[in-house]
């Protein structure tokens, strides 16, 4: 298991797309050599629990994804009036993953019949932590990681399907973990008439429209870190059950 940790935090630091000034084009970085780690053969195929309860179409573009985003998110609430992805809230922006990283998640979440528990139950509340988005085409499938509640769920066409994933709790940690520390705020790149995930502010002009778009997300964190630290004390006991 410390084995499979340490692979994930070095795929982490392998270059990821960076964005240029202008068209936001990958820069030659990306190119450059992998580590030389492959994942266990053995798991090479969606598990048939999944595949069946997700849908061919939604299958289909975590199989054959062309990019993968990955959002931080957060539980939305009522009122936010920031960006949304799937009815919660867009905090970050974590990156483009890179093919090593996304052949682990694969390989070892969505995979390895030893991760998943699909008889089994937890008594908690699944807490999004960050988003991934398998785009193929203008199509997408998004799959969330949640922690400390550890779980895998599946968004597509308006469905929902939720898995348990307690025995992989390490691996979802360093997954998140290094992606959330790098993260970066989010903004819409549809205010620049941009096709990538996140828009890249280029002007003064556009800066100051993403600053003044972003206060109410900035205020809605502010709120949320006051409320978690009334909540620290004698009864963070009774919100242990997730």
């Amino acid at each position: 298991m410390l084995f499979r940790i340490f692979t994930i935090l070095s795929l982490m630091l392998l270059p990821t797309i960076t964005f240029a000034q202008e068209d936001a084009e990958t820069t030659d970085e990306t190119t450059k050599a992998a580590p030389s780690w492959q994942p266990n053969p053995e798991y090479n195929t969606i598990l048939e629990e999944i595949s069946s309860a997700i849908g061919i179409s939604a299958l289909n573009n975590i199989t054959n994804s062309e990019q993968v985003f990955c959002y931080q998110i957060a539980n939305k609430p009522e009122n936010y009036t920031g960006y949304t992805l799937d009815g919660m809230a867009i905090v970050g922006f974590c990156g483009v993953i890179n093919p090593q990283l996304q052949t682990l998640i694969k390989s070892e979440l969505m995979m390895n019949p030893n991760n998943i528990l699909f008889d089994v139950t937890e008594n908690c509340v699944i807490r999004p932590q960050i988003m991934l988005r398998f785009v193929r085409g203008v199509d997408s499938t998004d799959v969330l990681l949640s922690s400390p509640c550890h779980a895998l769920a599946f968004f597509y066409g308006g469905k929902i399907s939720a898995f348990n994933a307690k025995p992989a709790a390490q691996i979802i940690d360093a997954v998140i973990d290094p992606l959330i520390k790098n993260k970066v705020e989010f903004a819409s790149p549809a205010l620049f008439n941009q096709l990538l995930p996140i828009g890249v502010a280029q002007t003064d002009e556009q800066k100051a429209l993403i600053k003044k778009k972003n206060e109410p997300v900035k205020n809605w964190q502010k709120q949320q870190q006051e409320t978690a630290a009334r909540k620290s004390g004698w009864n963070k006991l009774r919100a242990g059950n997730q």
